[in-house]
């Protein structure tokens, strides 16, 4: 692969002043990793080659005022949890290039390469001095144009993150000003413990609990394992033979409710998680069919609680739920919707009740170091290891990333630039309108080859 050149690195700050001094966090951004999500935008079409950078950087220098949080800096307070002190520091922009062309990274499966696309970030520095926002406009020999970003977690989700960079777009390209894009809503108080705080009302075992191990090995051992990425696509026909496969014998047993209740047809998340999860389990089979394993992932509650959070919440606004746990062999034996309602079993537990549940329990930790997650990258941490026997996967099938158009059309990709843990995976909306999904998955090298062939085979 064809080296990347760093022509500028600036700073781009807040074009008018903002408000200033300590912002305090919802215990929904404490426990989210503190590192940054990488992703990258990628632009083939002709127009890329007439890139405006100032029209980009003054654009978010604008952009900066009302999302002043993103130009602020991290610092530690007692008990692991973070402080941001809105300082308008700035977000960090990137000007490279590249003699490579775009075809040469493939499909952009979450790679080494396609991770220096993206701003590093230099974790071995005091937090106070790490931007919460980084861009990396990267020009290719054919014209192509790749937009790397890294936001940090604990001051943005990727519902809020995509509502930024729409924003932003839209503002790049003249269609929008500063007043008139949606404005973010900061305020944190709808995710706060109640007062006086209460105890937990649900036992809050994706907490508690330790995650499966392979029997008769360990965690360690398993992390050690050489993994790979790759990117899997699902066309509109094949989700509809899935969701199909799933509800084919759907009964009010297998849905756990009363027969006077109609049951929900398993949705497409549900659909694709419990075949992901088969196939993962037929991939990784060692022989052992009392293997067991769960599924982790997390579940946006902002239209969940009551009253719902608005639309325009700039934040953090998902928990982690998990499946009951399963065995290898009734997962590979029984039908599919068997792993589609275990799935439901455990997304559907995600009430608003529960969600405020899950706010209390954490305001509770003295310390929250041991419940946050690396999530995005290596930086060591004290949280479980959740890669084999079991699935961490998130559902971004309902995100606009292709709305981001900067002036030279939509993006013909968008997807993380790096998946950090064996089991990891997201389920991806597609760049064409036909209903196709893409899958962004991270597994053991030596299980890769099997997944992909169950994952079709199986369809």
């Amino acid at each position: 692969m064809a080296s990347i050149t760093i022509h500028s690195s600036s700073t781009v700050v807040p074009s008018h002043p903002t408000p200033t001094g300590a912002f305090s966090f919802s215990e929904c951004d404490q426990y989210r990793a503190w590192t940054h999500l990488p992703s990258v935008y990628v632009y083939k079409s002709p127009a890329a080659e007439v890139v405006a950078v100032e029209s980009l950087k003054t654009s978010l220098s604008q952009i900066l005022v009302p999302y002043y949080p993103l130009a602020g800096r991290l610092h530690w307070l007692p008990g692991g949890r973070l402080e941001l002190d809105c300082c308008a520091a700035g977000a960090l922009f990137v000007e490279a290039s590249t003699d490579a062309k775009l075809e040469d990274y493939g499909d952009f499966a979450p790679s080494d390469a396609v991770r220096e696309l993206v701003p590093s970030v230099d974790y071995n520095s005091p937090i106070e001095e790490l931007p919460l926002l980084l861009f990396q406009v990267t020009r290719f020999r054919c014209g192509g144009v790749v937009i790397g970003v890294a936001n940090c977690h604990t001051v943005v989700d990727g519902a809020s993150a995509i509502t930024f960079i729409n924003s932003w777009a839209s503002m790049a390209r003249g269609e929008k000003t500063v007043e008139t894009i949606l404005q973010p809503l900061h305020d944190r108080k709808f995710l706060m413990p109640e007062k006086p705080l209460r105890p937990p009302r649900f036992d809050h075992v994706e907490f508690t609990k330790p995650p499966p191990v392979i029997l008769g090995t360990s965690n360690s051992e398993e992390a050690k394992q050489e993994t790979t990425s790759a990117l899997l696509k699902l066309t509109k026909e094949q989700i509809e033979k899935l969701k199909k496969r799933a509800n084919s014998n759907l009964t009010n047993k297998t849905m756990g409710v009363g027969d006077e209740v109609q049951p929900r047809p398993y949705s497409r998340f549900e659909a694709i998680t419990g075949h992901m999860w088969v196939c993962a389990c037929k991939a990784r089979n060692t022989g052992e069919s009392r293997q067991p394993t769960i599924v982790r992932t997390p579940i946006d509650v902002r239209r969940r609680m009551k009253p719902p959070i608005p639309e325009n919440f700039s934040g953090n606004s998902s928990f982690v739920v998990l499946t009951p746990e399963c065995e290898f062999g009734e997962l590979m034996s029984q039908p599919l919707s068997y792993a589609a309602g275990k799935v439901r079993e455990g997304t559907w537990k995600m009430t608003g009740e529960y969600a405020q549940s899950v706010v209390d329990y954490l305001a509770g930790q003295d310390d929250i170091n041991w419940l946050r997650t690396s999530f995005h990258s290596k930086v060591p941490v004290q949280a479980s290891f959740w890669g084999n026997p079991n699935l961490s996967i998130g559902s971004w099938m309902s995100l606009p990333f292709y709305e981001a158009d900067f002036g030279w059309g939509r993006p013909s990709y968008f997807g993380p630039a790096t998946l950090n843990i064996d089991g990891k995976s997201y389920i991806m909306v597609g760049p064409s309108d036909d209903g196709s999904l893409i899958v962004a998955i991270r597994l053991q090298t030596r299980h890769m080859d099997d997944f992909k062939k169950y994952f079709y085979e199986d369809i």
